[in-house]
């Protein structure tokens, strides 16, 4: 089954220094200037307002504004007081609900479950601007302040609690977050097909969201009751989880498992005499239609009511996005959850016209500093393609080896950093997304164009341990990196460059004790190598890595593994990490790095 094609209309105006007008409007006074006295959709998110399309909220945006609607924005309202968000009036479809970029309680809390200092999606870093579990704080207010208006539930919080699920910093299994909030659908995943099926038929006066791909539904006791689900997967229920933690290892490998939208089934999960019910994923978005939304009119700037720089946009406003999708599979991480592991890729001329863009910027210095996705060097790559593909429900398309369908263009890549580097006003284009070390090896040449013309001087790796073991749990190759090193520092040299390795490794990692953590602390001590960056594991909800974590079970071979849980011992896995001050800095060739370490909660 093929896409749906989305007809987008992408004109840019750039303006050296956009007027509040540009932006979706976050105000009546807003709404005054574009002479609007009523919006059709009303986008709540936990994140500052950043009109680019890095950030979910912005993006959705801009796709509802391209279909002709009027759309306006609550950033981080005051979530004690309903009026916050009803500053713009009533909209005429739906509300439109996130947390933000990130699950809200990764956003307050840290791997040690202590309050964050800051907050990278808020205006000045300032903590404490979203609740926690905002995406259902905020559900909950807009039902009591809007009644009888639909209310959608998407982003990265939404498609990561879809199902039960573990919360790390609550220490408990809780059931769908659609239990909770009370959301008339939940689009997980990108969003954008979906959101367009939902405008659709609220347009046609249909408030029937059933059968959209990318969606779940809570239904009622009645629906559940006269519902077929003779052609779905029934996961364990939230009673039998609450009765039995183990259930969670086959919930995470069911929903992992039909994670496809080729053959992926739906999905049924009850809760007491009420069932949700999860559609299979929406096709991903490639060719035409996903340039078409990198082109539609974003500002590329914070909105001009916030009077200090928003963190997170400061450190990709010159980056580009070139890729979605990741076929890695990683037990730790979510990215295949939600913009899935079927990979799609903009042309290098959309991706051209974007630099163009950039560089008009008053705030452009000359050096884009990002060209990525999920994974930078997966640009071209293809997977989905093939007959196998679309029948396959393999959590990886790289673990534990590369598939031989997996389809690597290392002339598409070659083709994009060459082409991003020649664009007028441009002076340097780096690669700062994470680069998968396994392919790497097998594009030489694509490996020594990035090496020698596109690092900032440092180049960011991921190891995530040196144990065969734990890495086996994390679905990452064994072995690549001590051969991903000496052939990055070999090409540096040959380019008369003295460049560093950034790696980071994560700690306390379901089945590593300070056993396995020893081989990390023997490969350091060898290399004479302090490191910059430490991850102290986080399990985060829906995710393998959780599953073995709550379960104490190999998601690989079922068997009983330990599991790092107090504090002391996870503070004594991370200093087993902490700089030596014999190792002294030294050149490329010699594998050292001159950062000390910072750890990363």
């Amino acid at each position: 089954m093929a896409a749906v094609p989305i007809k987008f209309s992408a004109k840019p105006k750039p303006r050296p220094t956009p007027a509040p007008s540009a932006f979706l409007p976050m105000s009546r006074a807003e709404m005054d200037a574009r002479g609007w006295d009523e919006l059709d959709v009303l986008i709540i998110t936990g994140d500052a307002y950043v009109d680019h399309p890095s950030f979910g909220a912005a993006m959705i945006g801009r796709v509802l504004e391209a279909l002709g609607l009027r759309v306006g924005i609550i950033a981080q309202p005051d979530w004690t007081r309903a009026e916050s968000i009803q500053v713009m009036g009533t909209p005429r479809l739906f509300v439109g609900v996130t947390a933000g970029n990130l699950d809200s309680m990764l956003s307050n809390y840290t791997a040690a479950r202590h309050k964050r200092k800051d907050d990278v999606y808020s205006a000045g870093g300032v903590p404490g601007k979203r609740p926690n579990h905002a995406a259902v704080v905020y559900t909950q207010m807009s039902r009591r302040a809007f009644p009888g208006v639909p209310v959608v539930l998407g982003g990265m919080e939404a498609s990561m609690r879809r199902v039960a699920h573990y919360d790390y910093w609550e220490d408990k299994l809780k059931p769908s977050i659609m239990a909770d909030a009370k959301a008339d659908v939940l689009v997980y995943g990108m969003g954008e097909l979906a959101a367009r099926e939902i405008v659709k038929r609220l347009q046609a006066g249909n408030k029937d969201f059933s059968g959209i791909r990318g969606t779940a539904l809570f239904l009622g006791s009645k629906a559940t009751a006269a519902a077929d689900f003779s052609d779905c997967i029934m996961l364990p229920s939230w009673e039998e989880l609450q009765a039995d933690k183990s259930h969670l290892m086959r919930l995470t490998k069911v929903v992992e498992a039909q994670q496809t939208p080729y053959s992926g089934r739906r999905l049924v999960q009850m809760h007491g005499n009420r069932a949700l019910l999860q559609e299979p994923p929406a096709f991903p978005v490639d060719g035409p239609d996903l340039d078409a939304l990198y082109e539609l009119p974003f500002v590329r700037l914070s909105h001009p009511s916030y009077t200090e720089p928003v963190p997170g946009f400061a450190t990709i406003k010159d980056s580009i996005i070139v890729s979605r999708g990741c076929p890695g599979g990683c037990t730790f991480c979510g990215l295949g959850f939600h913009q899935g592991k079927f990979l799609s890729s903009r042309s290098v001329d959309s991706v051209m016209k974007e630099i163009r863009k950039l560089t008009e910027s008053d705030t452009f210095r000359g050096t884009v500093s990002d060209l990525g996705g999920p994974t930078a060097n997966l640009y071209g790559a293809k997977n989905g393609h093939a007959e196998e593909c679309k029948k396959c429900h393999r959590p990886s398309c790289l673990w534990p080896t590369i598939c031989p369908v997996f389809s690597i263009d290392e002339k598409a890549g070659i083709d994009l950093l060459r082409g991003s580097r020649s664009q007028p006003g441009v002076k340097h284009v780096f690669v700062q997304s994470g680069i998968r070390m396994d392919v790497a090896l097998r594009t030489p040449e694509y490996m020594k164009e990035l090496v020698q013309n596109h690092v900032s001087g440092h180049m960011k790796v991921a190891p995530e341990h040196m144990h065969p073991d734990v890495l086996r749990r994390m679905r990452k190759p064994a072995g690549d990196f001590p051969a991903f090193m000496e052939k990055f520092f070999e090409l540096s040299e040959d380019a008369g460059k003295e460049q560093y390795l950034v790696p980071y490794f994560i700690s306390s990692f379901p089945g590593c004790t300070e056993k396995e953590m020893g081989a990390v602390e023997q490969f350091l001590k060898e290399e004479k190598w302090n490191l910059q960056q430490v991850q102290d594991f986080i399990p985060l909800p829906m995710t393998g890595s959780a599953a073995m974590y709550v379960t104490g079970l190999d998601i690989n071979t079922g068997k009983p593994i330990p599991v790092v849980r107090n504090a002391g011992d996870r503070e004594r896995q991370k200093r087993m990490l902490r700089p030596n001050p014999a190792n002294q800095a030294r050149t490329c060739g010699s594998r050292s790095d001159a950062p000390q370490m910072d750890t990363v909660d």
